[in-house]
């Protein structure tokens, strides 16, 4: 089955370096697109996903997390317009948390961290393994986007929304 490949913790800092658009050519046998350079992939081929993760796990010169979804659910998820009351601008980034696996109890939401007076971090939907969320540009913001791990308790990836509405733009138009 197609496949959408979100690695967590790849070329953050100095940790986890590798080049996406090799590992992408290295497992062109299985129609592979990097998508930026985080370690977002498009899989265009029908293949398992046991044998995909072996593949990644193989060709990735480091061990991580790998989040791996079904399309459907990104097209699904880019459908909507999930951030359509939120407030917007230069300063607030919309992103989606990827989860290791769904949550078995939803937390109560909107949750904000540190407050909801003074927000830096804002989940304001949680559909399947997506958190959606808002983040002020600011270096604060950072440490409390790694507490969303935490407080959910499974492994989670961040991308902008920005790069899913990419993903679902590369998976409609093939």
């Amino acid at each position: 089955m197609p496949s959408v490949v979100f690695l967590r913790a790849a070329n953050v800092g100095k940790h986890n370096r590798f080049q996406p658009a090799i590992l992408a050519r290295k497992l062109a046998r299985f129609g592979v697109v990097s998508i930026g350079a985080v370690g977002t992939f498009v899989v265009r081929e029908d293949i398992s996903e046991t044998a995909l993760r072996a593949a990644l796990v193989r060709e990735l010169p480091f061990k991580c997390e790998i989040m791996i979804c079904p399309p459907r659910d990104i097209s699904k998820l880019a459908s909507k317009d999930p951030f359509s009351r939120q407030p917007s601008g230069p300063d607030i980034v919309r992103f989606v948390s990827v989860l290791a696996k769904r949550l078995r109890a939803l937390p109560p939401l909107p949750l904000s961290l540190p407050s909801d007076d003074d927000w830096l971090v804002k989940i304001i939907a949680i559909q399947g393994r997506f958190v959606l969320g808002l983040y002020r540009r600011q270096m604060k913001a950072i440490s409390y986007l790694s507490k969303i791990e935490k407080l959910l308790g499974v492994p989670v990836t961040n991308r902008s929304w920005n790069t899913m509405e990419k993903i679902a733009k590369i998976l409609h138009h093939g």
